[in-house]
């Protein structure tokens, strides 16, 4: 057991570190961080940043030496360097779920081998691969490279076949590994956030409800709005898989329920995550709290909710105008601003829980605020 007063290491330096230092700052933790960029969100709030690339293994090496254990708050972390500081400090996450959630392949083929139902895939090579699996996969299909990626960044969907060349000339020119999925027609995009304990103990959060606007999280809404059924059963695939992997710590598991009313897990990310932002003050344990907890071998806390609740990104471009309305926000709305200096278009900024008895009525509190525009807030 990790207990209050050690010192917690982030490999990472963004808004998820910075979010778990503060919770573990609430537990009586210090915290060091190591990244690359100088006054990182997470750096502002720790008693320390290591500024060196997330390759650097003699800066691994200082920042191994300065905590009692190690933990990452994003997973394109060099999986050689996590594996490094497993020969030296406590990485409780280890390095193999890292190396499996890294790439997609080994992902879904993992997935697949414990039976967890995913979307058909192929992996493909060449303009010919490619052509042969949308032809078994049929259109439209999503071709992603295996491996980085987010937000929408490396993958097209190809909904027609004239698109196959020029799909595969632009992710090819990655060099990485490509991978082609079958098309999931879905009623809802779902994600739960499971934790699971060095003791094995195993929780998982509410299932959300999540609305994506270019292929970047718009709103996060709970409960939910699915059948208990469906929750249930949502839940039950993100604890198996919190199981089967060995995880300790969080994973937040992506899933679409489809139009068959079938439940397709699509991603894994086993950190904390954007779609579980609303338990910072919808839940009675926060997911960084419950990621601390996790990680240090401390009993995991309570997941139930205490109010209905829709999470809001803030954007680059909704910085100014939030900041311009923020005397209308109502007084249930808890903002969060991560601290980067860039505010760019497209860019993570900060999030809004909106907490109300309903999430009908957090949705009309975000609707009146006229911050986001009507696309956003309708669909």
């Amino acid at each position: 057991m990790i207990k209050p007063g050690s010192t917690i290491g982030v490999l990472g330096g963004g808004q998820l570190g910075r979010m778990m230092a503060l919770a573990g700052r609430n537990m009586g933790y210090r915290f060091v961080t190591l990244d690359p960029t100088p006054d990182s969100p997470c750096g502002q709030v720790a008693d320390r940043q290591i500024i060196a690339a997330f390759s650097d293994l003699q800066g691994a090496s200082e920042f191994a030496r300065s905590c009692d254990v190690v933990t990452y708050e994003f997973e394109n972390v060099d999986a050689q360097v996590a594996a490094e500081l497993e020969t030296t400090s406590f990485v409780p996450q280890g390095s193999e779920l890292l190396k499996i959630t890294q790439n997609r392949i080994r992902e879904k083929t993992t997935l697949h081998s414990f039976g967890i139902p995913v979307a058909p895939f192929e992996v493909i090579t060449s303009e010919q691969e490619l052509q042969e699996a949308v032809g078994k996969l049929g259109l439209p299909c999503v071709m992603k490279t295996a491996t980085g990626g987010y937000d929408g960044k490396g993958q097209w969907v190809i909904r027609f076949m004239d698109q196959i060349p020029a799909a595969f000339a632009d992710l090819n020119r990655t060099g990485a590994e490509l991978i082609v999925e079958q098309f999931i027609s879905f009623q809802k995009e779902l994600s739960v956030i499971a934790a699971r304990s060095t003791t094995g103990e195993v929780k998982a959060f509410p299932v959300a409800e999540n609305i994506h606007i270019d292929n970047i999280l718009h709103q996060t809404i709970v409960p939910a709005r699915v059948s208990q059924d469906q929750a249930q059963k949502a839940e039950e695939i993100a604890l198996r898989i919190a199981s089967s992997l060995n995880v300790v710590g969080l994973i937040a598991v992506e899933m679409f329920l489809a139009d068959d009313g079938q439940i397709i897990v699509n991603e894994l990310a086993p950190r904390p995550h954007n779609s579980g932002h609303f338990t910072m003050e919808a839940c009675v344990t926060s997911q960084f709290e419950q990621h601390i907890r996790a990680i240090c071998g401390l009993p995991l806390g309570e997941v139930q909710m205490l109010s209905p609740v829709v999470m809001v990104n803030i954007l680059g471009e909704h910085v100014e105008p939030v900041l311009e309305r923020i005397q209308h926000l109502p007084t249930t709305a808890k903002l969060h601003l991560y601290g980067k200096k860039d505010s760019k278009i497209k860019r993570k900024m900060g999030h809004i829980n909106f907490l109300a008895p309903t999430v009908e009525e957090a949705l009309q509190q975000i609707d009146e605020l006229d911050i986001w525009n009507k696309t956003e807030v309708t669909l």
